[in-house]
């Protein structure tokens, strides 16, 4: 028999498009003998990077012949794209192997892959190989490009296949992927983190930060566009650290800049910017910028000094209380939002009245708040003085409080003005209604259908719902 390895090209992604064909005949007589089409179903955890592999993952398969499916419980191809930010996520994973468990006893042809940040742990890889050997696949966050070849590998070799990559400096491009929307996409600029959160598991899990080409990244962006897409998100753990990692430097300014020349590109996102080192180079092109969404994402986390050096977020709360003020003086019309971490060991209730403190002068549009999660595996896990849930309970329901409340003002100001909204959906309630988001990000609802999904509309704000508007299409 001959060794397909042998065979294979070294260089990616040659050597992934050589899988997919090989992957592809046994995916063709497989479909031949059950006569019909293999199905495959993903089910994504966690942040936008997580969706966008699992684009990449669908793009893969679906070159290899597998059709998506809505209907997890007929699907032959079962993937789990995990997250482990909140242990209660790895939780989650064990439940759905559970049923999976199940559902293969009843198809022994059918399928199944965990895949993602949580497989980057070595004691839960472990624990898959010894008490769920059912599982076929197994692979972590730096090779999600090798699913054809891991694939491969399960057919011809029928036995559990674990591939998880300690880390990488390798970036593969020109690999398919599958879109949720055909108007709007998430883009990689960058991959990993060098933060260290004491609180955060990602760099151990996403590895150490690299950066995307320019180049490509902007060739990515011209071919979505032609392809239809008049909104891109480009997506980094700290895109403000984007550029540094590459033989030829780059700033995330300078990038914005050339992404904003792409002819046809109507609206440009990005996510998650860190207060640390967000530059006043960056403000100045936000500012100028007609195509930048007026709308950024800046994680305050902890509002107390004391705390944010705890967290290591390299920031005080002075240094961000000038920062948010820049923003506001600069960019008047700009919504901010943030995440808030209620609890963290030690928090006492001076801490936490600083937090509240920057929420009432900063008056974001939005806050993600979370009750602190112990994630085993970082520093602030092993701290002493974890406060007690009773404690925690009563901060993030005052903290939560305050924020709808600021939340809802801040949401009212642009009541009647007539603003771009770009359409995404049918509304769910209501079927003679669709749904989109203003560039500030606030959500609209107005009378419409299914013809207007991926346009960019003129929409008056008839009436401020709290965190929506409903709105009147300005013909």
């Amino acid at each position: 028999m001959v060794d397909t390895n042998t065979l294979a090209p070294e260089m990616e992604p040659n050597r992934q498009l050589y899988f997919m064909a090989k992957s592809r005949e046994y995916v063709k007589r497989k479909s031949e003998e059950l006569g019909r089409n293999l199905t495959v179903h993903i089910t994504t955890f966690g942040c936008q990077m997580n969706a966008k592999d699992s684009e990449k993952l669908l793009g893969i398969l679906e070159k290899i012949g597998y059709e998506e499916t809505d209907d997890e419980k007929a699907a032959d191809f079962l993937i789990m794209n995990t997250c482990t930010v909140r242990e209660n996520a790895n939780q989650k994973v064990y439940g759905h192997l559970g049923m999976y468990q199940s559902r293969k006893k009843k198809a022994l042809h059918r399928m199944i892959a965990i895949c993602g940040c949580m497989m980057q742990e070595p004691d839960e890889v472990a624990k898959i190989r010894s008490s769920y050997r059912f599982v076929d696949i197994v692979f972590g966050t730096h090779n999600i490009f090798k699913l054809a070849e891991l694939l491969y590998q399960t057919f011809t070799k029928k036995e559990q296949v674990i591939d998880v990559w300690e880390g990488t400096d390798q970036i593969v491009e020109d690999l398919p992927a599958v879109r949720k929307y055909s108007f709007k996409c998430g883009v990689n600029i960058m991959y990993g983190c060098n933060n260290f959160c004491s609180y955060c598991i990602v760099p151990y899990v996403r590895g150490r930060e690299r950066s995307r080409q320019p180049e490509d990244i902007i060739k990515e962006i011209k071919q979505l566009v032609a392809d239809g897409v008049v909104e891109v998100m480009l997506l980094g753990q700290n895109v403000n650290s984007y550029g540094k990692t590459l033989d030829n430097p780059i700033t995330f300014a300078q990038l914005l800049q050339q992404v904003e020349q792409i002819e046809g590109l109507r609206w440009i996102r990005f996510m998650t910017s860190h207060p640390k080192d967000l530059s006043d180079e960056l403000i100045e092109v936000m500012k100028n910028s007609k195509k930048i969404c007026r709308h950024l994402h800046l994680p305050l986390q902890s509002g107390s000094s004391r705390i944010l050096k705890l967290m290591n977020r390299k920031y005080d709360k002075e240094q961000y209380l000038e920062l948010a003020a820049k923003l506001r003086r600069e960019i008047p019309d700009l919504s901010l939002t943030t995440d808030i971490i209620v609890g963290f060991p030690g928090e006492t209730e001076e801490d936490f009245e600083d937090t509240m403190d920057v929420v009432r002068k900063v008056q974001y549009d939005s806050a993600f708040t979370f009750i602190y999660s112990k994630r085993t595996g970082t520093p602030a896990a092993a701290m002493d003085d974890q406060i007690p849930e009773e404690v925690v309970k009563d901060r993030f329901d005052r903290l939560l409080k305050l924020v709808q409340s600021i939340a809802t003002t801040q949401c009212s100001r642009d009541t009647g003005k007539t603003l771009e909204v770009l359409v995404e959906e049918v509304n769910e309630k209501d079927p003679s209604m669709v749904s989109g988001r203003l560039s500030n990000n606030t959500v609209v609802h107005f009378k419409g259908d299914s013809s207007l999904i991926g346009t960019i509309c003129k929409v008056k704000m008839i009436e401020s719902k709290g965190f929506y508007y409903l709105g009147e299409l300005v013909e």
